[in-house]
C-alpha cells in the first residue's frame, strides 16, 4: 500500500468529492498509467488519469444529477469524461478493450475487467492502477520492472507495437527516462522493433516529433539514436540516411548539462540544410525549430570563439550585425552545441549595448543631407564595434571630426 506524501497530496477537495460520488454509486475508481509510475518513483505527477468501471453514460448521469459541470466531450467516444469540481479538471476513462487496431487508431469496447484494460497498455511500467486507498493493482510486474529500471512491453512486444507503431518511440522515450544504463534491452524486443520499424511510415509527423523531442532531451540519447539507425527506424521518421553519428556522439556529450533545445541536439546529425528541409517535410516542425536548425548548420563551423583575450567577440559582433529576430537565443544554442559552457554563461549575462549616437546628434553638428548622415552613422558604428562597444557618445562625436 502506498502512503507516500506525494500520494496524500493528491487528495484535494475536488478529488474527495469525485471519490464520494463514485463510492455512493458503487463504481470503482482508480488512478491509472503514468501517474502511478510517477508516484511509485516518488515523483509528483503532472497530470492524473483516472480509470473506472462506470460507462460514459453512467458517469454523465451521475455527474449531471450532482450538478457537476462536464467539459469538452471530445473524448467521449473513447470513453473519457472530463468533470470540473473545485476549480480542478478530472479526466476519467471507462475501462476498455481494443476490438480493432490498424497500427494508428483503435476501436474500443467498454469493460469492467481491470486486467483486460491493463493488457492493452504499452509498457509494464505504464500498466498499473492505484486504488484511492493506496492499494497497487499490478498485473504485469510493472512495479518490479520500475524498481529494476527495466523497460518491457506488456505481453508480446510485436503485438503491442502492431496495435500502434508509435509505441516503438515510446519504448525509447521511457528507456531514456527510466533505464540506468545504455544497452540493457531484451533481444526479443529489439527484434520486434526492427521487424515493425516500417510501420512508423504511416504515423503522422506531428505525433512522431512529440516523442522524438522527449527522447532527445532524455538520458542515453546517443545510444538511442545510434539504435534507431541500427534498427532501420531513422529513415521512417525523417532522419537523414547518412546521419553524422560521430558528430552526434560528440555534441550529445557536449550538451549534457546545458538544457539544449531538441533541435540543437538533432542538428548534429545533419550534414547540410537539405537535411533540415527533409526533416521539416516529414515532421512538420515549427518555423522557429526549422530556423534554428538552418542557423546551426550554417554557422557551427565558422562562428567560433576568438583566439585573443576576448573569446566572446565573434559572437557579440555577429549579434550586433544581425538584423534577424531571436539571434541571441540562436547564439546560446550554438554555444551549447559547441560545448562552450563558460562562454554561454558570459553571453547570457551580457546585455546588448545600444548605439549611443543618433541622426539627431549629427544634425546638431551640421551634417545635413540624409545620405551623409547614413554614411557617418555607419562609420561611427564600425569605430564603436572596434572599441568593443565601449566608446560613449562624446568619444564617437569627436571621432567624427577626425573622420
Amino acid at each position: 500500500r502506498l502512503q507516500a506524501p506525494q500520494f496524500q497530496a493528491l487528495f484535494t477537495p475536488g478529488l474527495r468529492s469525485v471519490a464520494e460520488l463514485f463510492e455512493k454509486k458503487n463504481y470503482e475508481l482508480r488512478i491509472a498509467g503514468g501517474a502511478v509510475r510517477d508516484l511509485l518513483s516518488g515523483v509528483t505527477p503532472q497530470d492524473i488519469d483516472f480509470a473506472t468501471t462506470a460507462t460514459p453514460a453512467e458517469m454523465k448521469e451521475m455527474f449531471t444529477a450532482a450538478g457537476v459541470r462536464l467539459i469538452n466531450n471530445k473524448g467521449e467516444k473513447h470513453g473519457t469524461i472530463t468533470a470540473r469540481l473545485h476549480e480542478q479538471n478530472f479526466e476519467i476513462t471507462t475501462l476498455r478493450i481494443d476490438v480493432v487496431t490498424d497500427g494508428r487508431h483503435a476501436e474500443v469496447e467498454f469493460t469492467t475487467d481491470w486486467h483486460k484494460d491493463a493488457e492493452r497498455r504499452d509498457l509494464t511500467v505504464n500498466s498499473m492502477f492505484l486504488g484511492l486507498d493506496g492499494t497497487l493493482y499490478d498485473f504485469f510486474n510493472g512495479y518490479e520492472d520500475l524498481k529494476n529500471k527495466k523497460i518491457r512491453f506488456v505481453g508480446k512486444a510485436a503485438e503491442r507495437i502492431q496495435e500502434d507503431y508509435l509505441r516503438i518511440l515510446r519504448y525509447f522515450r521511457f528507456y531514456g527516462r527510466i533505464a540506468e544504463k545504455p544497452g540493457d534491452h531484451e533481444p526479443i524486443t529489439l527484434e520486434a522493433i526492427k521487424e515493425n520499424a516500417k510501420g512508423l511510415a504511416g504515423i503522422s509527423g506531428e505525433r512522431i516529433w512529440v516523442e522524438l523531442k522527449k527522447i532527445l532531451l532524455g538520458n542515453h540519447v546517443n545510444h538511442l539514436v545510434q539504435l534507431m539507425y541500427e534498427l532501420d527506424i531513422a529513415q521512417y521518421i525523417g532522419l537523414p540516411l547518412g546521419g553524422n553519428l560521430e558528430e552526434f556522439a560528440r555534441v550529445s556529450k557536449n550538451i549534457q548539462n546545458l538544457s539544449p533545445k531538441p533541435m540543437t541536439v538533432l542538428t548534429s546529425l545533419f550534414k547540410g540544410k537539405d537535411d533540415v528541409t527533409n526533416l521539416d517535410l516529414r515532421l512538420k516542425i515549427s518555423k522557429e525549430e526549422k530556423n534554428l536548425g538552418l542557423f546551426l548548420v550554417k554557422h557551427r563551423q565558422e562562428l567560433t570563439k576568438g583566439s585573443g583575450p576576448e573569446p566572446l567577440r565573434p559572437y557579440q559582433d555577429f549579434l550586433m550585425d544581425s538584423r534577424e529576430a531571436n539571434t541571441n537565443s540562436k547564439i546560446f544554442e550554438l554555444l551549447k552545441y559547441q560545448g562552450e559552457e563558460q562562454l554561454l554563461k558570459e553571453m547570457q549575462e551580457w546585455t546588448v549595448p545600444s548605439f549611443p549616437v543618433s541622426g539627431h546628434d549629427l544634425r546638431k553638428m551640421g551634417v545635413s543631407s540624409g545620405k551623409e548622415i547614413g554614411t557617418a552613422l555607419q562609420q561611427l558604428r564600425d569605430e564603436w564595434k572596434k572599441s568593443g562597444y565601449h566608446m560613449d557618445k562624446e568619444e564617437l562625436l569627436s571621432c567624427l571630426k577626425k573622420l
